[in-house]
């Protein structure tokens, strides 16, 4: 199907039979979207195939120590990205995404939403039952020696992946958006939910108003649209 494949092809009718989806357009696309990822079984794999479709080459990022994942990044505009994330050959299973072992294409797996505010973030969702993992430190060495450090926090219950991680950046890190490979931008961000007001009541109980957004599909989806120099990369979970 030339540059997307069966399952992005079907994500694409299924959408169109049964609008409207939750659709942010490029200007749209909100700012506290911090990156989105594209899980592979292999990294060199992950990273030609964007590099195929858009015409910009991911740059590696490192690994995860102790999480059994490395990565590539590549700017997505402003303040967002898209990270690539893989299998670590040099450790022993993919802790939080063990799916992508299984992968026979790179699709999504997930999204993150930024804030600046994570341990206030979390005393309100404890207040309000809302169960969750962290906030949980995080690192990783980039392959010119410079830590990056950030702090994430992980929904127990996240709709099946449609609803973010959120994730808060060290004052002393560079933001990956500022010094990843340039060229492309974020198009189109999707999420497809076939239970409308439940999805809605989640995201606003954790800050996400989604209120003005309309969702009805078939099936739960991810969904991006990728924009660079040699044309548009069109994927989804």
């Amino acid at each position: 199907m030339g540059n997307i494949s069966r399952r992005t092809f079907l994500a694409f009718t299924a959408g169109a039979a049964i609008a409207p989806s939750l659709c942010w357009g490029a200007e749209q696309v909100p700012s506290l979207l911090d990156h989105i990822l594209l899980g592979c079984n292999d990294l060199e794999h992950g990273i030609a195939f964007v590099e195929e479709h858009t015409g910009v080459r991911a740059a590696f990022g490192g690994v995860h120590p102790g999480r059994g994942t490395q990565n590539a990044l590549l700017a997505l505009g402003t303040r967002r990205y898209l990270e690539i994330i893989a299998p670590d050959p040099k450790q022993s299973g993919a802790e939080q995404y063990s799916v992508i072992t299984k992968l026979k294409q790179p699709r999504l797996v997930g999204w993150a939403a930024h804030r600046d505010d994570l341990d206030q973030f979390a005393e309100r969702l404890k207040r309000s039952g809302i169960e969750f993992e962290g906030p949980q430190p995080g690192s990783r060495e980039r392959p010119d020696g410079t830590v990056l450090h950030w702090k994430a926090l992980r929904l127990k219950d996240d709709h099946g992946g449609l609803l973010p991680f959120f994730i808060e950046w060290s004052k002393d890190s560079v933001h990956p958006s500022k010094d990843g490979p340039k060229g492309c931008t974020l198009e189109r961000f999707e999420v497809n939910t076939p239970d409308t007001e439940d999805f809605l009541h989640a995201a606003s109980r954790v800050e996400l108003d989604l209120s003005k957004m309309s969702l009805a599909a078939r099936e739960a989806s991810l969904h991006a649209t990728i924009r660079g120099p040699k044309g548009q990369l069109s994927i989804t979970s």
